[in-house]
């Protein structure tokens, strides 16, 4: 019933869910039929079916260079993340992993669920790997090596402030953003800016910091020992530990520094802006914006909200859907980002500790989307739903003649009423019935 009552909610995210759908279907009719490409793209989409889909779209010799790079990089990011590990096995793998691509009988096996099954079948990413242009193999083994050192040297430190913080993210996420832009440079799809690595570190920085804040629950209750990302410098204001802001009692000043993370993470959406301008290609663009308007959506749905540190915080499946229905162009980042960045506005409270720079922080967003003049003309991501009621109507009206239609010819088919058949359709009938009735009590 769930997703049922998304639905009644929400009617206008019908249509981009079923694109979605069709898409994906689409995208696995065309993976190349060479073993290692066959088990690398399904293991793209188990263990990110969000990065599967912006892959996908991009163009060929780029998608499957792309492929690569994202399940080396998750492979490499499962070894750092296995808490079981003990360090003096996970470092020297950590430092080595950008030799280990090269060669397709390594093997280690950690991590759990679709994770282990990624590790378990690194010889065919390697295999992979092998394939791709010498290029893009350069690229992926620079950026591969430069991460691996990173997360040795952060095994074993502490995240202690905030520059160990953004110190952190450029390893892990920053030197994702130089790759992937070394790696739309060698494709000869894009053109680099002379402040491109400042700008794609801030576009790496504002998903990792989005990532890490929106994980706090899934890192401290990581077993045999917690990770811990968010920096000192941030938590020690609220609470003595960072445990701490698992308990009920400590509910209020974990909200508190949730804000504050994500008040930290809002300083790179300019760069991240500037960034996206600057592409050329569309398909590249996609691949690069979809993910950014998703960061932002995330940040406004964990702002001030508790269930970040009691469960699972996400977009919605038909706001995503809708996002990667409607990235086309630069017009629609600037849209996006208004959308979420009022629900976030929203949402600041102004007896907050961080409230004046959290909304200093949003309205220079807001003014960077209102100058692009842009926002006039186009539909809202995030409306309620008053917009498709007309259309819903349409909808139920439909649906409800269908289920008589259907229940009429069950009856006449012999003449008689066939009460296996008519059952249920009764049961139906009332189900649709409460639908269009709660529908205008509502309304």
């Amino acid at each position: 019933m769930g997703r049922l009552s998304e639905i009644v909610r929400h009617p206008d995210e019908i249509y981009p869910l079923y694109k979605l759908r069709m898409e994906i279907k689409k995208a696995q009719e065309q993976i190349p039929p060479e073993a290692h490409w066959s088990v690398c793209y399904p293991l793209l989409h188990s263990v990110s079916r969000s990065y599967s889909h912006v892959i996908h779209q991009l163009r060929p010799e780029l998608r499957d260079a792309m492929c690569v790079f994202y399940l080396v990089l998750r492979a490499l990011d499962t070894v750092e993340d296995d808490t079981s590990i003990a360090n003096e096995v996970k470092i020297p793998i950590l430092i080595d992993f950008h030799r280990h691509m090269y060669n397709p009988d390594w093997h280690f096996s950690c991590g759990r669920n679709e994770y282990k099954v990624l590790m378990d079948q690194f010889h065919h990413v390697s295999s992979a790997f092998l394939q791709i242009k010498r290029g893009y193999q350069e690229v992926i083994e620079d950026i591969t090596k430069r991460m691996g050192a990173g997360m040795a040297k952060f095994i074993c430190q502490e995240v202690k402030t905030i520059d160990d913080h953004n110190e952190y993210c450029y390893y892990v996420a920053g030197l994702l953003g130089f790759g992937l832009s070394k790696l739309f440079l060698a494709s000869g799809l894009e053109v680099l800016t002379p402040d491109w690595e400042q700008l794609s570190n801030s576009m790496g920085l504002f998903l990792q910091k989005t990532n890490i804040t929106r994980d706090y629950l899934e890192d401290i209750n990581e077993v045999p020992k917690p990770r811990k990302f968010w920096p000192r410098q941030i938590w020690s204001k609220y609470a003595d530990k960072l445990e701490d802001f698992k308990d009920e009692e400590n509910s209020t000043k974990a909200v508190q520094c949730l804000n504050d993370m994500i008040t930290d993470a809002l300083m790179h959406i300019e760069d991240c802006f500037k960034f996206m301008a600057s592409l050329r290609d569309p398909t590249v663009f996609r691949f690069c914006a979809i993910p950014q308007i998703m960061a932002i959506g995330t940040l406004s749905k964990c702002y001030d909200n508790v269930q970040v540190f009691k469960g699972v915080v996400k977009v919605r499946r038909g706001i995503t859907a809708k996002v990667m229905d409607r990235t086309k162009t630069m017009d629609d980042v600037y849209g996006a980002f208004y959308d979420f960045s009022c629900v976030l506005k929203a949402k600041v409270n102004e007896n907050d500790p961080n409230a004046t720079e959290t909304l200093r922080r949003l309205e220079a967003v807001q003014k960077l989307c209102r100058d692009s003049g842009v926002l006039y003309k186009r539909k809202s991501l995030v409306n309620n739903g008053a917009q498709s009621k007309p259309l819903f109507i349409v909808m139920l009206l439909v649906l409800l003649l269908a289920v008589v239609f259907a229940y009429l010819r069950a009856n006449q088919s012999d003449g008689t009423t066939n009460a296996s058949v008519s059952l249920p359709i009764a049961k139906d009938l009332d189900i649709i019935r409460n639908m269009v009735s709660g529908f205008f009590s509502k309304y």
